[in-house]
């Protein structure tokens, strides 16, 4: 993959939609998962690697040996559980790579954007400063929503932009 130095790119309505199709299908095929709470993510045992070996052999062994296998304990329905937490897992795995991704280009592409507004902004300032016709009130609408604007010491004129660091 090439580094990344901009996004010019876009999502068709028809490709957006089928992905929104798509991942409400994903969320209908998985009805059983549910939200914890809080509290309930922090209670409770928790597998890391070491205990998901513990368990998958404890498995094993409860499936290979049904005589030391408590009564009230369900060696099917512990397979059941391990199986999907494991099919689980994978797509976990899929998911989190997919969501990565994504997540990194919104960043990047807002601070495309951002630059973007700062270029358009300054030139309407200079604009403004130098009276051209109808950009004193861009220029107050834009200042006032400007990041870290609005009153300040300057008399309220918003804060100088921040040069934008170049993007890698």
């Amino acid at each position: 993959m090439a580094p990344y130095s901009n996004i010019s790119s876009s999502l068709g309505t028809g490709d957006y939609n089928q992905i929104i199709n798509r991942i409400n299908a994903i969320k209908a095929a998985l009805p059983f998962l549910i939200n914890l709470t809080a509290d309930e993510r922090r209670r409770g045992l928790r597998q890391g690697d070491k205990s998901m070996a513990f368990v998958s052999k404890a498995l094993e062994y409860a499936s290979a040996h049904p005589n030391l296998v408590p009564p009230y304990l369900n060696v099917g329905e512990f397979q059941k559980d391990h199986d999907l937490r494991e099919q689980l897992l994978h797509i976990l795995r899929e998911m989190n790579s997919l969501v990565e991704a994504i997540d990194d280009t919104v960043l990047a592409l807002g601070r495309e954007e951002f630059e973007q507004a700062l270029i358009f902004y300054n030139s309407v300032k200079q604009a403004a400063k130098g009276n051209v016709p109808g950009t004193g009130s861009i220029y107050e609408d834009l200042a006032e929503r400007f990041p870290g604007g609005g009153s300040s010491d300057n008399g309220g004129e918003p804060d100088e932009p921040a040069t934008p660091e170049p993007t890698p």
